[in-house]
């Protein structure tokens, strides 16, 4: 049984700014697990592209996280799991690599450049001044209200 799982259908999984362990996009990728686990995903997807940001920097599978989410991990131990395994990285590797992702942006890639610019100005926002995280906050607003 799950604990503590959020109603992705009711409200918006956590900031991928928000660090559990130094590591950003890791609550964010729990709250979606444990939504999918407890069949309260809404339309938030698992294991995908901004999840494998972080998964493959670490050299970890999703199956390994969502089977230790499944048994009930906190997203402390979710933390230890990844500390343990995969890549090893150092407190400041981890602080280096969140801090990139958090100023990141797909404005001017060559594969989602043009539908982030697109995606931005649908919510006002300016595209070349708009990290990944902050268009990912703005569309968590615009869909739960908040």
């Amino acid at each position: 049984m799950i604990k503590n799982a959020k109603d992705l259908t009711k409200q918006a999984a956590t900031s991928p700014r928000h660090r559990t362990g130094g590591y950003v996009l890791l609550a964010r990728m729990t709250d979606k697990a444990r939504a999918d686990i407890a069949g309260q995903m809404g339309e938030y997807h698992t294991n995908c592209p901004l999840d494998r940001l972080l998964l493959d920097w670490k050299g970890v599978e999703y199956a390994g996280v969502r089977k230790a989410l499944e048994a009930g991990a906190t997203d402390e131990e979710i933390v230890a799991y990844l500390n343990a395994h995969g890549t090893p990285k150092t407190p400041a590797e981890i602080r280096v690599w969140s801090d990139s992702m958090d100023k990141a942006s797909m404005h001017g890639d060559p594969e989602k450049g043009s539908w982030f610019d697109d995606e931005c100005q649908k919510l006002g926002l300016d595209p070349a001044k708009t990290s990944t995280f902050d268009w990912l906050e703005a569309e968590d607003r615009v869909s739960y209200g908040k």
